[in-house]
Order: C-alpha cells, then structure tokens, then sequence
C-alpha cells in the first residue's frame, strides 16, 4: 500500500508552532495549492492543512512565513470525531515528513535545491560513531543545463 503525498502551494498564515506536554514541537500551517485550470476559466485554489514534527516543525516555523512558497513531502491522515451535537465529522491533513523551500532567497519562482530539509534519520552506533568528515559529500554537479520556471502557470502538472 501507498500513502504519499507532495505538494507545492503558498502559506496562507505564518506557522503555529506548539510544544507537546512532552516537549515535542508540532507545526500547524495551511498551503494553498493551485488547481490546474483551462485558459480563459477562473483559478480555483486548494487549502491544505499541514502538520509538522521534531525538527521538522521548528524549521517549517524558523524559515517559512505567510506567503511564502514550500515544497511538501508526506502523507494523507484521516481524523475524525464527534462534534457537540454529537455528529461524526471528518477532517484530512497531510502530515510532513520532508519540506524545501519552493522559490529561491531572492523571490523568485525557482526551486533551490540547496535549501531543503529532511529531518536526519536513525543511525546504527557503527554509523553515529563516523565523524561528520568521514562521510561521503553527494555531490548535485552543474545544474545550468536544466530550466528554470518563471512562474507557477507555466508548470505543466
């Protein structure tokens, strides 16, 4: 089975960031996501509510504000519960495991490759022993052979 999830949208309001009463920060944020639309027909958005974990949630509030553009990797989580009135309501939100931010420092549209954040995984004790020199650099190359896209209606999903 699969449940993944990315989207690329706009922060509609800056990050709420809350600690658990175990001292886990939790993330809130909404994303508007454009739908596709034909030419000549109104643009319709998507809000997403997002929630956010650990280190993960302390970079999303840190780094991101109210209309800048995020890049989001994750899941698909169904809530649901009871109201005052005593009917079941459901609720969707993605849970982010991965974010990057979806424009360059400057404003632009483009992705920035360099500024992603993935939260850092669960090591062996051979592993955590390495120091940081001793592991091995990915390199991303030359990057000007790919374009760059100038503005969201240009994308072609």
């Amino acid at each position: 089975m699969l449940n993944k999830v990315i989207l690329m949208g706009r922060l509609v309001a800056d990050p709420e960031l809350r600690q658990t009463p175990n001292n886990i920060s939790l993330c809130k944020f909404t994303v508007a996501v454009n739908r596709p639309y034909s030419k000549g027909s109104e643009r319709l958005s998507d809000f997403i509510n997002v929630t956010t974990w650990r280190q993960t949630a302390e970079f999303v509030s840190r780094y991101f504000s109210k209309g800048k553009m995020i890049i989001i990797e994750g899941s698909l989580r169904n809530n649901n519960y009871t109201d005052r009135d005593g009917v079941k309501r459901y609720s969707y939100e993605v849970q982010a495991d991965n974010v990057s931010f979806g424009e360059s420092k400057g404003g632009g549209s483009g992705i920035n490759i360099d500024e992603s954040f993935e939260p850092p995984r669960q090591e062996n004790t051979q592993d955590s022993q390495k120091s940081e020199s001793d592991r091995e650099q990915v390199s991303l190359g030359d990057l000007n052979d790919f374009e760059e896209i100038l503005s969201d209606g240009e994308i072609p999903f």
